[in-house]
């Protein structure tokens, strides 16, 4: 074994394979390799069918969940109910969702302890400031049904009120000071916005969830956030957005990588479907994916990604497929006004 430059230790031979927790992580997994430098966060001991990741404060997050954009309160119950029936131990929800009270219920109804479920919500972008942020936790608290949050994120950055977000950010590290959250993050920032948030507040985020799928593979962001410490956790992490989003709906043209021929060929050879193929292309790359859906069998499907591991071959060939495309909003383009969205309480 090696020391890196920080000191971290490392495999001295390409050709190792990492097992976690009963999972295979497989050779893209390797530290002694610099393309997967992101993987040197170490996902440790299980929850249910998840590994997780230690995020850069000690607390452990399972490295997949369940994510409830769009998903409607009538269907958001039955959904977290079959989610943690499957094994997933996280489920990521927003304020701006409107429906983090459906996903209260679906964790409560479950029956499992609350502290077996990992769960996040975001502050959004109507509430930004201070005292604004202390007051959208407390109403997200309150229709979640919890006493306390394990993971809380600024939900965009706002470039035209950035004082604004920093504050919103400093409150949030009351929040965890208080002990009231378990870790605090951001979600959209790029390197630049991480670099000055970090510059006014000197708290360094745990995690950074951000548009990651094959068609927008974000290399120098991913870097960014390892070099950090902070996980990238992916929304619309198998390129949904591709369908959905306001691109798409905007042009009729759908580009979507679960039709992509490379990611179908894997499937084929492995004998997994393409949605499962791109979820473990993400957790090669060291990323934490949570798929969005309320279906159970698909489900059920997205978490069943930790018997198999992709070769570094295999994940480069995925990476090559990266062309830069957001389906989703640029956070260099957005201000309070994009989305029109206002929160009630």
């Amino acid at each position: 074994m090696a020391a890196d430059r920080r000191g971290r230790r490392r495999c001295s031979r390409h050709a190792c394979e990492r097992v976690i927790a009963g999972h295979p992580i497989g050779r893209p997994g390797c530290d002694f390799d610099p393309q997967y430098a992101s993987v040197r966060k170490k996902m440790t001991m299980a929850t249910a069918k998840s590994p997780v990741f230690k995020l850069n404060n000690g607390i452990e997050m399972p490295v997949l969940g369940l994510g409830v954009f769009n998903s409607a309160p009538e269907t958001t119950v039955a959904a977290v109910g079959s989610a943690i029936a499957n094994g997933y131990r996280l489920i990521d929800t927003a304020a701006a969702y409107k429906n983090e009270r459906q996903v209260g219920e679906g964790i409560h109804a479950s029956g499992i302890p609350r502290e077996e479920v990992f769960v996040t919500t975001k502050l959004w972008m109507s509430d930004i400031g201070y005292d604004q942020t202390l007051h959208a936790f407390d109403r997200s608290l309150r229709k979640l049904g919890l006493d306390s949050l394990d993971l809380y994120l600024i939900h965009w950055p706002v470039p035209s009120a950035f004082d604004r977000t920093v504050n919103s950010y400093k409150a949030m590290m009351k929040l965890l000071a208080e002990g009231r959250v378990r870790a605090i993050g951001v979600s959209n920032f790029s390197p630049g916005y991480l670099d000055d948030l970090i510059e006014q507040t000197g708290h360094v985020p745990a995690v950074n969830q951000v548009e990651l799928h094959p068609f927008l593979n974000q290399p120098e962001l991913r870097k960014a956030n390892d070099e950090l410490g902070i996980i990238t956790q992916a929304w619309s992490p198998i390129g949904g957005v591709n369908r959905y989003g306001q691109k798409a709906k905007a042009s009729n043209e759908v580009n979507d990588p679960l039709s992509n021929p490379t990611v179908a060929r894997l499937a084929e050879r492995y004998g997994k479907t393409p949605a499962q193929i791109i979820l473990r292309w993400q957790i090669e790359l060291g990323n934490s994916p949570i798929p969005k859906s309320v279906r159970p069998e698909r489900i059920a499907e997205n978490i069943d990604v930790f018997d198999f591991a992709l070769t570094s071959e295999d994940v480069e060939a995925i990476n090559a497929l990266d062309v830069g495309a957001r389906g989703g909003w640029d956070p260099k383009q957005v201000d309070l006004q994009t989305f029109g969205t206002i929160v009630e309480d």
